[in-house]
């Protein structure tokens, strides 16, 4: 398995309350493994993050996502947390940009309530993902097939459950990445 990801852009996309553990932990670790990660976010400044049951850290917005193109990244990952994918399913820039990332077969990694902006952008039917519990009928409902497990790839994408999978989300996330652009998922995207 392929894992080196040196040199390669990975955007993640966020706002305001998106799960701590969900950006940082994968953030470092891609840092680690020699990516370069840029915070992408509606907003500039800084964005502030939700711990478990209350606000935690500030986190620098790297890139203003209306100066942000895909075209410019490799890989894309969207952390959960309840108020974060809520916020961006609702922005159409937030949207547009994520189904530009589907379209591409470029790697997107998903965790926890990340895949509300993914179902947004039409970028799940035919797909085999896990998420929080909450969100399995919504993906089956927007034509995923859902299943209960740690970690689920399928043509590039990642999906995970909570962040006691962020371990294996991580492992699988830099597989992909080192692996490059799917053309089924190119293919497959709506």
């Amino acid at each position: 398995m392929p894992t080196d990801i040196r040199g390669k852009r990975i955007a993640i996309l966020a706002t305001d309350g998106f799960e701590q553990s969900e950006l940082l932990e994968p953030k470092k670790a891609l840092d680690d493994a020699g990516a370069k990660t840029e915070v992408v976010s509606p907003k500039s400044g800084t964005i502030r993050a939700w711990d478990q049951k209350d606000w935690g850290k500030d986190v620098e917005v790297d890139r203003e996502l209306k100066n942000a193109k895909p075209d410019d990244y490799d890989a894309l990952l969207l952390p959960g947390g309840v108020m974060n994918p809520d916020h961006l399913r609702m922005d159409p820039n937030a949207v547009n940009f994520v189904r530009q990332f589907v379209a591409s077969g470029k790697p997107i990694a998903a965790i926890c309530h990340g895949p509300w902006t993914l179902i947004e952008a039409e970028g799940v039917r035919g797909r085999r993902m896990t998420s929080w519990p909450s969100l399995k009928t919504d993906l089956q409902n927007a034509g995923a097939e859902w299943v209960d497990e740690q970690v689920v790839t399928d043509r590039g994408l990642v999906t995970s459950r909570k962040p006691a999978d962020i371990p294996a989300f991580v492992n699988k996330m830099i597989e992909e990445v080192a692996e490059g652009r799917h053309a089924a998922a190119t293919a497959r995207a709506r």
